[in-house]
């Protein structure tokens, strides 16, 4: 029987994970204080939502999910798939916050990335997995201080005093924002 391309998607999202310290399980054997981050395969959700791919476990606690589909996928169109599992879990599991805060899409070649912490959350191309220790900081920080994430505080800039620019330095700022637009405010 030949493999099919979402599983062979799955081969190599396993070993993302792993290098990114993360402990692979079967939902079947799982057991989420083996290790700091835990990743659970094949997880059933509520009625009506399926099964998540991969959720992510964190410290003990559920806080993202992985969505797996074969190479060459676009992934941008299934953000609103992984943010739906996200809260389509059931009711037994107890995650840090719903939604989920951490929300991947993958090929396995390709990962994308939301942060639902972040206003205005949007999906983004990453490298990598995150480790669970980054998680682990950024639910700190976001328990701590709402409103921590660089996205954030990039909406709560204070407006630049392009009296003290040369004129050169004030065009290139501008055309940077212009650039950014979502991140940082018009003053």
């Amino acid at each position: 029987m030949s493999e099919k391309p979402e599983d062979k998607a799955r081969k190599t999202i396993d070993q993302l994970l792993n290098a990114a310290g993360w402990a692979i399980q079967d939902t079947s054997e799982a057991n989420v204080s083996a290790s700091r981050g835990v990743a659970i395969r094949e997880f059933p959700l509520k009625s009506g939502y399926g099964f998540a791919d991969y959720l992510l476990y964190v410290d003990g606690a559920l806080a993202g999910v992985v969505e797996a589909k074969k190479e060459g996928e676009t992934l941008t169109g299934y953000e609103i798939q992984t943010e739906k599992y996200s809260v389509g879990l059931p009711d037994v599991l107890k995650p840090y916050r719903k939604p989920l805060p951490f929300c991947y899409q993958s090929t396995g070649i390709e990962t994308r990335f939301t942060n639902l912490m972040e206003p205005d959350a949007r999906s983004r191309p990453v490298f990598a997995f995150h480790r669970s220790e980054t998680f682990t900081d950024w639910l700190i920080d976001e328990s701590k201080k709402p409103g921590s994430t660089l996205r954030a505080r990039l909406k709560h800039m204070p407006p630049l005093n392009e009296e003290k620019l040369c004129p050169r330095k004030s065009k290139q700022f501008v055309t940077w924002r212009i650039r950014l637009p979502m991140a940082v405010p018009a003053p």
